[in-house]
């Protein structure tokens, strides 16, 4: 779906990928739009899981800020194909399911929005989401290009860059850049 799209992708094809038989994909899904339904799930899920588990674990709040980053940037570095059909694909969902997924991903967002309010309490609300638009979009803006970059530094580049956007320094606990 990556590298084809949606539409142009067969259910033979997912079959193919996932070592089955196109036939076999019905055993588990009703229809090929269900299998990026569960797809898109699984993401947003994990990703809400593991904001969880560092909201629920971290306690300073640049540090928890920190992963939130980290995060952002492994699925985008380290999930690429993955997350360039959830870019790409959400619009091609079900109604229903396009919208339960998107309030999934407002849950995500709000998060940092509140981290970002706590270290950036300057900032009005609108500044705060704009500034986690932001550092969202400059972290996902490699998805479809390509930098020509060793997946190690690029991490490091979509890293910095987002603390950049936030203002704040590397490796501190929520300090800001003077400048």
């Amino acid at each position: 779906m990556a590298q084809k799209g949606f539409h142009s992708v067969s259910i033979a094809e997912i079959g193919a990928a996932a070592g089955i038989t196109g036939s076999g994909i019905y055993r588990h899904f009703d229809s090929k739009s269900a299998v990026l339904v569960a797809m898109f799930d699984r993401v947003i899920d994990d990703l809400l899981r593991d904001e969880e588990h560092i909201i629920d674990t971290v306690s300073d709040l640049g540090s928890a800020l920190e992963r939130l980053i980290a995060g952002q940037v492994e699925f985008v570095v380290g999930e690429r194909e993955l997350a360039q059909v959830y870019y790409n694909e959400i619009n091609n969902l079900p109604e229903d399911d396009r919208r339960r997924l998107r309030r999934k991903q407002r849950l995500y967002l709000e998060e940092w929005v509140h981290l970002v309010q706590e270290l950036r309490p300057e900032l009005t609300d609108a500044e705060a989401r704009s500034v986690v638009h932001a550092v969202i979009g400059a972290i996902q803006s490699p998805l479809f290009h390509n930098t020509g970059l060793a997946s190690d530094r690029l991490r490091i580049l979509l890293a910095e860059s987002a603390r950049a956007i936030l203002g704040l320094r590397s490796g501190t606990r929520g300090e800001r850049v003077r400048g």
